[in-house]
């Protein structure tokens, strides 16, 4: 990614979250925060027990959700979260739970 992609214009930023985060709401609540900053994406549980978050939008926004992940005031608890940055892919029509 280029400086001037991670500086302006949308992003995607892939989240995977490590922790107790299945079973606590914790998709639920990732869906309300990227709605309130506009983004586009998913929550979805993994077989081994981390959730993954797909989200799109401007950098700042998804900044901002990848705080609030990291931030402590979760459902259940996080232990560790790994980001992934790089361009949008498109096809979401909002943000689910999967």
């Amino acid at each position: 990614m280029t400086e001037s992609e991670r500086n302006s214009g949308d992003v995607r930023l892939n989240a995977w979250v490590r922790g107790h985060v299945q079973g606590v709401g914790f998709r639920w609540w990732t869906r309300a925060r990227a709605l309130e900053l506009g983004l586009v994406g998913s929550a979805s549980n993994l077989a081994d027990g981390r959730v993954e978050v797909v989200a799109e939008g401007p950098r700042e926004a998804c900044e901002k959700l990848l705080a609030q992940l990291r931030g402590g005031d979760t459902p259940g608890r996080v232990d560790v979260v790994v980001e992934r940055w790089s361009p949008v892919r498109g096809g979401f029509g909002g943000f689910v739970e999967r």
